[in-house]
């Protein structure tokens, strides 16, 4: 599977030249019943050790990875390379207010994160990040006050970002799939059943289309895991 990946991402430069955006990766860990959380603000571990060693082989292919600052707030990630060789891609945290917190494990991290926000952000709480080295990026925002994540892709792209890695949690999943902004999505499954947060919110009334199928799909097994890999067509103004 990584083979694979690693095929495909070998295309993301031409990706970024064509259209100005680093070429998308979603990729996140389930239960069977699609949950990644028993409940929203709890943390859940899914993945199997060859799982996520799997995810750390991902990240390294990736020059950036992004998460919305919920996950930095519950789970304390790192997003660094740490069971696999490669380098560490850079770090991305979609946060509107900039609520992250400095005592995240994100900030010890060799290179430090880029936080984007919107207008919105409280100016001294920006100041401060800007002063300890932090890249913020200013970007416009959505109707509900959130960062435009269209306008976030053209910015990492011209920062250089080729491949971009998103990890989560769930409303950062599913406004990259409402956007039209995800161009392969790799899952890990794990035989657990949960009954909690979905991975997913509804898709069908926020975008008026039919279900989303995926092209090019792959199934393997890793560990005691699933590992489902597929493309999906692009909706990109």
């Amino acid at each position: 599977m990584i083979d694979m990946v690693g095929a495909v991402l070998n295309r993301a430069s031409d990706y970024h030249r064509r259209t100005g955006r680093p070429f998308v990766t979603l990729t996140y860990a389930q239960s069977l019943d699609g949950s990644i959380a028993a409940q929203r603000g709890e943390r859940l571990h899914l993945s199997s050790e060859q799982s996520t060693r799997f995810t750390h082989q991902l990240r390294a292919l990736h020059d950036a990875i992004l998460v919305g600052v919920g996950t930095i707030v519950v789970d304390d990630p790192r997003l660094t390379v740490r069971l696999a060789s490669g380098n560490s891609p850079q770090v991305v945290v979609v946060d509107s207010r900039l609520r992250v917190p400095r005592s995240a494990a994100i900030f010890r991290n060799p290179r430090l994160p880029w936080i984007a926000t919107t207008d919105a952000a409280d100016p001294e709480r920006l100041s401060e990040l800007v002063q300890s080295g932090v890249q913020t990026l200013r970007l416009p925002a959505t109707e509900n006050g959130w960062v435009d994540l269209a306008a976030l892709l053209n910015r990492l792209g011209q920062a250089g970002i080729t491949s971009l890695m998103v990890e989560g949690g769930s409303r950062i999943i599913t406004s990259f799939l409402v956007g039209g902004l995800v161009d392969q999505v790799v899952i890990t499954i794990a035989p657990l059943l949960v009954g909690g947060l979905r991975a997913v919110d509804s898709l069908i009334p926020a975008n008026g289309a039919g279900p989303t199928r995926l092209r090019n799909v792959v199934v393997e097994p890793c560990g005691d895991d699933l590992l489902l890999r597929g493309d999906l067509e692009p909706n990109r103004e």
